[in-house]
């Protein structure tokens, strides 16, 4: 339950900031919303940054035990899979914003674009391996 509070929390964190980094990005860097075919990449790494630092320090205080690592070991080892998280979630976000959802989602009170529709969903797909790869590895096992 406290992972899906703390991972909840954290998803709120990243879309926020690639709201925040999709919006005005692009008008400092013309080439932040197509860099050789991938869509919004620096949003895409800041924002996945801000939820990553979110979630671990969510992690250690509310989620998870004390592992069987050092601090530093539990760091090092949550950074790794959170590296690998990052590139899973840019690749999902890159197929689901080229192939997958190409139109606006009306929710009355706010309007989902593509692209974030696309960061959603591909949060969604990483946090599922991200909850077992760090219960398993990096905390109590």
């Amino acid at each position: 339950m406290f992972f899906i509070i703390a991972g909840g929390l954290s998803a709120i964190v990243e879309i926020g900031s690639f709201k925040i980094f999709s919006t005005y990005l692009p008008h400092f860097l013309a080439k932040e919303t197509n860099f050789h075919g991938v869509h919004y990449p620096l949003s895409n790494i800041f924002s996945t940054c801000c939820g990553i630092i979110t979630n671990y320090f969510l992690s250690i205080w509310f989620v998870f035990e004390r592992g069987k690592h050092s601090k530093k070991k539990e760091f090092a080892y949550f950074m790794a899979v959170s590296f690998f998280s990052t590139l899973l979630s840019l690749g999902f976000f890159q197929i689901f914003y080229s192939f997958i959802f190409k139109d606006n989602i009306n929710l009355i009170f706010y309007t989902l674009s593509p692209e974030m529709i696309s960061k959603i969903a591909a949060i969604l797909l990483v946090s599922i391996l991200n909850y077992s790869v760090k219960k398993k590895v990096i905390f109590n096992g």
